[in-house]
């Protein structure tokens, strides 16, 4: 989803239904809120957790739309807002000795990401 207004140009990105906790993204989502697109790329490449590579994909798509849609310049881009909220429970069933069955609970998340852009918030800025 792409908003055009005349105070801000932001790009926000969303993955739903990513199988992993909600828990283990927050910790990779909280490194790299506030920071440079650049700065976010490099933090993500060299991250040793398996939700970094989700997030990277994320963070590529938004920077991808942010300026094939837009015409915004990636170098100038940073993050704004970074979220992770819970998504339903993948349920399933495994067999046991005797007949017997125990669920097993997948967690799965939704992840939101906003890029804004760093020159344009500048601009407005100075002009009030």
């Amino acid at each position: 989803m792409i908003n055009k207004s005349n105070s801000s140009r932001k790009v926000k990105v969303l993955a739903q239904h990513i199988c992993m906790s909600v828990f283990k993204a927050r910790r990779v989502i909280d490194q790299i809120r506030g920071r440079s697109y650049e700065e976010t790329l490099m933090i993500l490449e060299l991250m040793p957790y398996r939700a970094s590579y989700p997030i990277l994909k994320l963070v590529y798509s938004a920077a991808a739309n942010a300026s094939h849609n837009m015409g915004l310049n990636e170098a100038d881009s940073f993050i704004s807002k970074a979220e992770v909220n819970g998504g339903p429970f993948v349920k399933k069933l495994r067999p046991r000795a005797r007949g017997r069955s125990y669920p097993i609970k997948r967690a799965t998340c939704h992840i939101t990401i906003v890029l804004k852009d760093k020159s344009k918030l500048f601009l407005d800025e100075s002009k009030v």
